[in-house]
């Protein structure tokens, strides 16, 4: 356990300290998220912050290669294919976040990094229905680009408040190393090393040092680079996952986990994952393109219940801890016992979601956030409401390189004035 926490240490420093860097490359590269009627950000803002997680995960998993404990890891080509997918995705997001590429070309390069990682062994041997065997090569490589795709594009349109899914994949993949860990002890006892406990802790790492730079009023964004960056790992750990736990080891109630190892992948993502079904269903019953924009995700419908920027944000990491933590609990504990505090924690989610909790906690109020402030709106916009006024009426973007660049920005007129003049030119 301490080599890991090291690790997620190490993941959070580097990230934390890349960051300005990454803000750096963003501004000179242009690759800035200029302001529209719909969103909720008042100035241009640097969205490549995918970059500064993309350079912790590769130097923690660097530090992780000379490990003695880990070294078994290392026997085979699995750890290096997640961090070559990764640094493909962060890649393709850069280009995206710089160039606004379509649709078409951006998903080509989304199964691109998801076959590469396949192809060096990071592939579904087992589908989550009682360890039932994939026999053909070639489905086991479909399957596997498919889920990793769709990971990306859950977490890409989860990403639309200020360290919304930073944060959610921060405390979801904390109940995915515990979980992870938990098996590994259990069917390994002798041996805790694992591919899925060290990617996941190295993601935590990243998330949780990029956060204080993205979390309301954010002065940087992951953007596409960061929010398909951190679905591929998240894929990736949980792909791993199922070529080493041994179900027949597993007892009782016990067994559940083990013979549904992508169980708590889909936990982590349940909000992100319906976000992006509801919108595809919503949109294809509208009679359009499942691309098109709109104003009904979760985190708008959050604003519009009356919550701030913040505090919307928190309440989905509450219901994402709830979802993910109850799942992982299933390692420890009987299904019994797991439903009825489930319940609770639900039924306590709710009452935060639609109770008068609303209003409470001046931490969480936008005006607070942006005091001692001083956010100059580009005349573009044309706009001098305040940040919670925008943030109430924003609109969505589009799912491929829009649903990632919703925030409120609180920045000096000065940089400001350098960003837009950035973006101009």
């Amino acid at each position: 356990m301490r080599v890991y926490l090291l690790l997620m240490l190490v993941a959070a420093a580097v990230t934390f300290l890349t960051t300005p860097f990454a803000r750096w490359v963003a501004l000179k590269s242009s690759a800035i998220s200029a302001v529209r009627a719909r969103d909720v950000h008042l100035v241009p803002t640097p969205r490549l912050g995918g970059l500064a997680m993309l350079i912790g995960i590769v130097v923690s998993v660097l530090l992780a290669s000379q490990m003695p404990f880990l070294s078994g890891v290392f026997e085979d080509r699995q750890a290096w294919g997640i961090v070559g997918g990764a640094a493909i995705v962060c890649a393709l997001g850069w280009a995206d976040d710089k160039w606004d590429l379509d649709w078409v070309t951006k998903l080509a390069g989304q199964v691109l990094a998801a076959g590469f990682m396949a192809l060096q062994g990071v592939q579904l041997i087992t589908l989550p229905i009682a360890g039932t065997t994939i026999t053909s090569s070639r489905t086991s490589l479909v399957i596997t680009v498919l889920a990793v795709v769709v990971a990306m594009n859950a977490v890409n349109f989860v990403d639309g408040l200020d360290g919304l899914a930073a944060g959610i994949v921060a405390i979801g993949g904390a109940a995915f190393f515990l979980y992870t860990y938990g098996l590994t002890q259990q069917a390994n006892p002798e041996d805790f090393a694992s591919l899925a406990s060290l990617m996941m802790a190295v993601l935590v790492g990243v998330c949780v040092g990029f956060l204080p730079y993205n979390f309301h009023p954010a002065r940087i964004f992951m953007g596409d680079a960061g929010s398909m960056l951190i679905g591929l790992v998240m894929a990736g750990a949980a792909i791993t996952v199922t070529g080493n736990v041994q179900p027949d080891v597993m007892t009782g109630s016990q067994a559940l986990p083990a013979f549904i190892p992508l169980l708590l992948p889909v936990a982590v993502l349940m909000l992100p994952l319906l976000d992006m079904g509801l919108a595809v269903i919503r949109r294809l019953a509208a009679g359009k393109s499942p691309m098109a924009p709109d104003r009904m995700h979760l985190h708008h419908r959050m604003l519009a219940l009356g919550h701030s920027h913040r505090r919307a944000v928190v309440i989905l990491y509450v219901w994402t801890a709830v979802f993910a933590f109850s799942a992982a609990a299933l390692v420890q504990w009987d299904w019994e016992i797991v439903l009825i505090w489930t319940t609770v924690f639900v039924v306590l989610a709710l009452l935060a979601t639609l109770g008068p909790l609303r209003n409470r906690g001046r931490f969480l109020d936008d005006d607070v956030a942006l005091s001692g402030q001083t956010p100059k709106v580009p005349a573009a916009v044309g706009a001098a409401a305040p940040a919670t006024a925008v943030a109430q009426s924003a609109g969505d973007g589009a799912a491929d390189r829009h649903e990632t660049h919703h925030g409120t920005h609180g920045e000096n007129p000065a940089e400001a004035h350098v960003k837009t003049k950035e973006t101009v030119e």
